[in-house]
């Protein structure tokens, strides 16, 4: 039963106790939950006459501590089969989120893994920016006893790829720690690679944990990423082939902006979701662009091709497994090998004049701009796996049952003399018929969370398709019967045509469960007016929610737009709370700490 539904008459406490226990949990990260309920049960047994277990928290020294920094879930996976191979060997690991982990445990860690992506300009992601601190700080302490792994993941079309993996492994090494393993930076197509690390770090530790380990029976720790209730089993690797059931433009004739709300079926999958998570969505490219690409290189469709483990034919490869859509440093040196194209190698050399070519171009418009000749299975070499895209979920399972909504703004723009269209919002907008299937499977966020106390107020700042999660996060608190205040902020260029969502948030509005909705519609005046003017306009009741309990939430552009609500907050902080800019960003910081400052950017 979930804490929020508990009520008197269905359990052995009483209605104050409830209450009280309600205020207690909502302060606490699932880390903390964990050790309260493995203390309460062991409490129980004392009073029952029974022994109690060893408790979780006393991890043996010899334990493998494993964390990672996650903006997309991928990290997050890796870490997780690290430690399920950790734990074949019947080592102690745990694994844990960089947001739950105290960092002054760290200085008692004897082996230590770090799983980390990196986010914008090489900074840390959302979940490791605390840590990432804290381990940069005067505060960190010596690591002579430390024996540590680090493992990047990223993109290779970024500048600072693999950053922040890098920035922690030199970290540790010059606060004394010495490294089990090189540090590998691995791209978007990683899993292959990440095994092997994984398999090799595991053979490292084998004379270390082995030698320090207890006797049979050693104590294997739990994590929080592994839950009892769910009972799906699709996955990233094992996607869902649901039904799309609707695909509704909801912004104007005249608007800039092609937004659709999207719904689909999960009708017997037992997939299950909470407000916050994100829903990966797999694709298919466009046919008309696979068929001219295979014509300009003379390659006939049904060339057999291996990719992988697997044999196919080169149409089937271009048009389900491989990226035709985001342009990647990688091709562009494969392609141009394999064609024999020196102006493009040349191009390949100079990093920053590739990474500015690439910047608005799609694989066909470097093949248009350099054609050649190729074999099939060099142009299936050139070309990664295809990822799926990952979109915050607009819906909550408590109202709309077995459906899930998205809200997808479409790329779609003019270059070149051409038109182009994102890979999967082209699909869902264009290509994907209602009635028709398409894979998906569940990211869970557990760093994107309703509070679990009902009555706490929550302030959502979601511009665009921003509003997504807010939409689910309403969708919940009004299931719920939740009496906790909710206030939204949101932008678009035009009123008229962008007010995405507009009825039912008026709704809500009308009914009281939006108790404030602020808009700011950039381009209906001539000065531009954004969500973070709104907030600073609001700034002294903004300021009194927080002062309160609000949680607040951010999601959306995470370049400008998340950076721009963070000065304002700021600002709003110095003003209202009379603090200086130092305090005011220990006071959000402390707010991020106790889970009270969210966002979900990209």
């Amino acid at each position: 039963m979930l804490l929020s539904s508990l009520v008197a008459q269905a359990s052995p406490l009483t209605e104050q106790q409830i209450q009280q226990l309600q205020g207690v949990v909502s302060q606490l990260n699932p880390i903390q939950q964990a050790w309260v309920s493995g203390y309460l049960a062991a409490s129980a047994q004392l009073a029952g006459g029974s022994a109690p277990q060893a408790a979780a928290s006393a991890a043996p020294a010899s334990s493998l501590t494993i964390l990672y920094g996650s903006q997309t879930g991928n990290a997050r996976h890796v870490a997780e089969q690290l430690a399920n191979a950790a734990k074949a060997k019947q080592w102690a690991v745990k694994v844990l989120d960089m947001a739950d982990y105290k960092a002054n445990q760290l200085k008692q860690e004897r082996f230590l893994t770090i799983v980390t992506s990196t986010y914008g300009e090489g900074e840390p992601p959302e979940n490791a920016e605390a840590f990432y601190k804290f381990l940069f700080s005067k505060k960190a302490p010596k690591l002579n006893g430390l024996k540590y792994a680090v493992l990047g993941l990223g993109d290779t079309s970024y500048e600072f790829f693999c950053k922040t993996a890098q920035d922690f492994d030199e970290r540790l090494a010059e606060l004394g720690g010495v490294s089990l393993q090189q540090r590998q930076d691995l791209d978007v197509d990683y899993e292959a690679q990440a095994e092997s690390w994984n398999q090799q770090l595991i053979k490292a530790l084998e004379p270390e944990l082995n030698a320090a380990s207890e006797p049979a029976g050693a104590q294997v720790i739990a994590w929080p990423g592994q839950t009892a209730s769910a009972t799906s089993t699709f996955s990233k690797q094992n996607p869902f082939h649901a039904e799309l059931y609707a695909n509704q433009k909801i912004t104007g004739r005249d608007s800039t902006k092609d937004v659709r709300h999207i719904e689909i079926s999960l009708e017997g999958s037992d997939i299950r979701y909470q407000p916050g998570d994100a829903l990966g969505v797999y694709f298919l490219n466009d046919p008309a662009i696979v068929r001219e690409i295979l014509l300009g290189a003379a390659i006939a469709s049904n060339t057999p091709v291996q990719l992988a483990e697997h044999k196919l034919t080169v149409e089937e490869a271009l048009l389900e497994h491989l990226e035709l859509t985001q342009s990647y440093p990688a091709f562009v040196e494969k392609y141009a090998a394999a064609t024999r194209n020196d102006a493009l190698q040349a191009l390949a050399v100079d990093k920053a004049a590739l990474r500015a070519y690439l910047a608005d171009r799609q694989i066909i418009d470097i093949i248009r701009d350099h054609p050649g000749l190729l074999t099939a299975q060099q142009l299936v070499d050139a070309l990664r796996k295809q990822q799926p895209r990952l979109y915050s979920i607009a819906s909550s399972q408590a109202e709309v049952e077995e459906e899930v909504h998205l809200t997808v703004a479409v790329v779609r723009y003019d270059a070149y003399g051409q038109p182009h269209l994102g890979g999967a919002s082209g699909f869902l907008a264009e290509r994907l018929a209602e009635g028709e299937r398409i894979k998906v499977f569940v990211e869970h966020n557990d760093n994107f969370r309703l509070p679990a106390n009902d009555d706490t107020p929550v302030i959502m700042v979601g511009p665009g398709t921003g509003i997504a999660p807010f939409r689910a996060f309403l969708q919940e608190r009004e299931q719920r019967d939740a009496s906790g205040d909710n206030w939204l902020f949101f932008g678009n260029p035009h009123f008229t045509q962008d007010f995405i969502y507009q009825v039912e948030l008026q709704r809500y509005l009308k009914q009281g469960l939006l108790s404030k909705l602020d808009v700011a519609f950039s381009r209906d005046q001539a000065e531009k007016v954004y969500v973070q003017d709104k907030l600073r306009k609001q700034g002294a009741e903004l300021f009194a929610w927080l002062e309160r309990g609000a949680h607040l939430y951010i999601c959306g552009d995470g370049n400008r737009m998340a950076k721009d609500v963070h000065q304002a907050l700021l600002d709003i902080i110095q003003q209202h709370g009379q603090r200086s800019a130092e305090q005011a960003e220990t006071y959000l910081d402390e707010l991020k700490q106790a889970k009270r400052y969210q966002k979900d950017v990209y």
